[in-house]
């Protein structure tokens, strides 16, 4: 049971880096921002039956929400938290009022909304529990694109942004490089940084299997490109090789990417590696960094459906 809890952190910990990497590096283009302290966050909740007692165990919690791992480098690194540590206060929030229930990311969601709520411009005050000691902390927080990082324990390759939050499965962790998993995470927080989801809605799309008939399709394709586009951005920014995207739909492309419905919602992926191409070509070119693309501006529109205008055909 312990080489599997150790294991499940290790991957909630790749996903924490690439997170931290990608929302700190490209602070510059998100104007929705949150307190960034680089503290991966986990709760008793999320553990059921059996599960739960021995996470307690291995994990050394002594309160609901504890440190699950610690970005290198990060604030709350530099500071002095480490895994295993207990958390009793950060800044204002006290975590023995969040509400959780068991088997649910309810009261980890909640701490995750809090903590990153809190100031981005001055020192945060952190009480936790070490081996049964209370210990205090002061963390300076960096400001960080607003995003919540998740992983799904899945053999399924999904991923996902919700406005709010990125989801990817651990098969993704499993089957490819970090580096080119970072690919794909790029491309779900480019959905959040453009507002996709608001956008979408407001222009009333069907979501799920519907997505890929009528009216729908355009609107879908259009958004796909555009955080695809916007993805090679970002990983510049965060300093990954330009190549790593097309790595990534390179090897996913082919086997992962089929489908009657994906392939009616999404452009192909010969065409996406394209289009991919072409754009990285142009960053390649600018040796600024952070690069703030024009395409920002597109996250005050509505969308027009207009993907033709973006995709490179292969």
């Amino acid at each position: 049971m312990a080489d599997a809890l150790e294991a499940a952190r290790q991957a909630d910990m790749q996903l924490a880096r690439i997170g931290w990497r990608l929302a700190l590096s490209n602070v510059a283009l998100c104007d929705r921002r949150e307190a960034g302290l680089g503290l991966q966050l986990h709760t008793l909740d999320q553990f059921e039956g059996g599960v739960r007692a021995a996470a307690k165990t291995h994990f050394k919690f002594a309160s609901d929400v504890a440190v699950e791992g610690v970005v290198p480098g990060s604030p709350a690194d530099r500071a002095g938290l480490r895994e295993d540590d207990s958390l009793v206060r950060v800044g204002t929030v006290t975590f023995a009022g969040l509400n959780g229930a068991p088997g649910t990311t309810d009261r980890l969601v909640a701490s995750q909304l809090a903590v990153g709520a809190l100031p981005q411009d001055g020192p945060i005050e952190v009480e936790a529990i070490r081996d049964g000691k209370p210990l205090r902390f002061t963390v300076y927080p960096v400001p960080i694109c607003k995003s919540r990082f998740e992983l799904r324990l899945a053999s399924d390759f999904r991923a996902s942004a919700d406005g709010s939050m990125v989801q990817i499965s651990s098969a993704f962790f499993d089957a490819y490089p970090e580096q080119n998993v970072a690919a794909a995470i790029a491309h779900e927080l480019s959905h959040n940084i453009l507002r996709h989801r608001d956008r979408l809605d407001a222009r009333g799309v069907d979501f799920g299997l519907l997505s890929g008939f009528g009216g729908n399709v355009k609107y879908f394709r259009q958004t796909e490109i555009q955080a695809d586009l916007l993805s090679a951005y970002l990983l510049a920014n965060a300093g990954y090789d330009l190549k790593v995207s097309i790595a990534f739909w390179k090897a996913f492309g082919p086997s992962k990417a089929g489908g009657i419905f994906r392939t009616r919602s999404h452009p192909h992926w010969r065409d996406r590696v394209a289009t991919l191409e072409a754009e990285i070509g142009k960053i390649a070119a600018r040796g600024e960094r952070p690069i703030v693309p024009a395409m920002l501006a597109e996250r005050e529109r509505p969308l027009d459906g207009n993907w033709q205008a973006l995709l490179i055909r292969n």
